[in-house]
């Protein structure tokens, strides 16, 4: 099975429109477009989550391209249960690993597992905060839930008197008193 992975952009837009990556946004705009409330956007703004590229000189906040791809990347993140504390310390953590990235939220491919936000860069995955590498080796996990199963149905066929295992008890959960326990010293 090929791992590698592919990125396919868009065709560039065959009008003579200004592109939208040159073009500023209004607050109004960009709560319409990101489905925020304006007052998360000012306490973003406020707090230094995400610092808006320009302001006009009545004080009026205008937000780039990169500042609403680093917003959407926000919203995405607290959708999927990071909290902001988690994020803001994401941010500072990437900003100390990596400052030559202006904007970790906008430049960096962040995707949340639990309250875990992973990076990916440069093919390699790692935990924002710690900077730890996630490294799991798919093929060796396939392996021991093979051998797994079939020790666990060599198990069942030795021993008549116990009860067939529905499928439904592999699944995680808390052990029953017919379960066997795992014998974690022959774990690698």
């Amino acid at each position: 099975m090929d791992s590698r992975l592919e990125v396919h952009h868009d065709p560039a837009p065959q009008n003579t429109a200004k592109p939208v990556a040159s073009e500023l946004f209004k607050s109004r705009e960009v709560v319409e477009l990101l489905d925020l409330s304006k007052r998360q956007l000012q306490y973003w703004a406020k707090t230094g989550l995400i610092v808006p590229s320009a302001r006009t000189p009545g004080g009026h906040h205008r937000y780039s391209f990169q500042d609403l791809v680093a917003l959407k990347a926000t919203k995405r993140l607290i959708d999927a249960g990071v909290s902001v504390q988690k994020i803001r310390r994401s941010v500072r953590a990437l900003q100390d690993l990596f400052p030559q990235v202006g904007c970790p939220l906008g430049e960096l491919v962040l995707v949340a597992t639990g309250d875990v936000v992973l990076v990916f860069r440069d093919g390699t995955v790692f935990e924002a905060v710690s900077g730890q590498e996630w490294i799991f080796p798919v093929a060796d996990f396939e392996r021991e839930v093979t051998a797994y199963r079939s020790k666990r149905s060599g198990v069942n066929r030795r021993d008549a008197s116990l009860p067939a295992t529905p499928a439904s008890a592999s699944k995680p959960g808390p052990r029953s008193a017919g379960q066997r326990e795992k014998d974690w010293s022959q774990t690698g």
